[in-house]
């Protein structure tokens, strides 16, 4: 049997209403050499149905008992057949020349180990999807500076080696994609596609909706693996590193972020009142963090990252990294802020 020249790695988990959608937005490309690979993670929502009624030999299915999703990506890497593979989550689009576009950028960038493009908010929801600029090099000084690169997971196209290589999707996070985005821009040419190829959908099943609060503290986390890389330094572990770095995080900054994720939510389901609500909650919540996020919007560069200033971090090096600088003081609880419920009328716990 001939090779494909793509993957398209599709994890399903309680999928629907969106599957259809999405898979119909890969079936639909005008470039046509590919495989979908759908692994389906313990789903109970009839995803399972709906892709065994799909008839076109290019989809792949396989199923296993509920492991999450970076368990569910490890092994995609394992099953995956053909040198590349594009990444799609189940309730996002391909836009119909996406495949086209990325055939192109590895023809000319063959030993690049990503390839990402941007994305934008779709399903009435508005705007861009934050996503970090510029060349290969001006990402790996970004990296090397403490920051993570901002890109949406549904955008890349991996090389399958490479990424291997690194060691794949770390498990145990809700962060495992910015995890591995640090360590293939220190290690591998990356390169942008700088235009919109995929819609990315906001809503409220989604795993970064229903952990938004404690993917947040893994983000950190990541950065704080990050930083142990750079200076040498060896990193506690989650269990053991969360309380700590829970206090780097402003809960105000927390609280309009989320309530600004709820605004675009509001949007695309026609709320308009509600939205304006969410926008203004974000407004009190951080002035500060709304006008950064619409300076991204409106005038991007190669400065978009996630994190904080890595000199949060350092300048507090002897509590965030016991081992390495000796003991510190043990906390038992893990303090995070207030979580901000996104539902429509809802309020505001701060």
């Amino acid at each position: 049997m001939r090779q494909a020249r793509f993957t398209i790695g599709l994890p399903v988990y309680n999928a629907l209403p969106y599957l259809q959608e999405a898979v119909g937005s890969l079936l639909g490309q005008s470039f046509g050499d590919f495989e979908i690979l759908a692994i389906v993670d313990g789903a109970t929502d009839g995803s399972l149905d709906y892709l065994h009624s799909v008839r076109d030999e290019r989809l792949r299915i396989l199923t296993q008992a509920n492991a999450g999703v970076a368990a569910t990506l490890n092994r995609m890497l394992k099953e995956t057949r053909t040198p590349w593979l594009v990444r799609q989550d189940a309730d996002d689009l391909s836009y119909p020349d996406r495949l086209a576009k990325m055939d192109e950028a590895i023809a000319a960038h063959p030993k690049a180990g990503m390839i990402y493009s941007l994305a934008e908010y779709q399903g009435g929801s508005v705007g861009l999807f934050r996503s970090t600029r510029g060349s290969s090099s001006e990402r790996r000084k970004l990296v090397e500076r403490g920051y993570l690169p901002a890109i949406c997971h549904s955008t890349v196209a991996l090389r399958v080696q490479a990424v291997r290589a690194l060691g794949g999707y770390r498990t145990g996070l809700h962060a495992e994609d910015p995890d591995l985005w640090w360590r293939m821009v220190l290690m591998y040419e990356t390169h942008l596609i700088p235009e919109v190829l995929v819609g990315f959908r906001q809503n409220e099943g989604s795993v970064s909706t229903r952990h938004f609060k404690m993917q947040e503290l893994h983000g950190i986390y990541v950065q704080y693996l990050l930083l142990s890389h750079l200076h040498g330094w060896r990193a506690s572990s989650w269990e053991e590193a969360a309380p700590r770095l829970a206090e780097l995080l402003s809960p105000r900054w927390l609280r309009a972020k989320e309530h600004l994720r709820c605004c675009n939510m509001r949007l695309g389901e026609g709320l308009w009142g509600a939205a304006a609500d969410r926008l203004v909650r974000s407004m009190i919540a951080s002035p500060s963090y709304l006008a950064r996020r619409l300076r991204d919007e409106f005038a991007p560069g190669s400065r978009i990252a996630n994190g904080l200033p890595p000199g949060m971090f350092l300048e507090r090096k002897e509590w965030l990294w016991p081992l390495q600088f000796g003991t510190a003081p043990q906390l038992t609880a893990l303090q995070t802020a207030d979580s901000v419920v996104c539902f429509p009328g809802s309020r505001s716990t701060g």
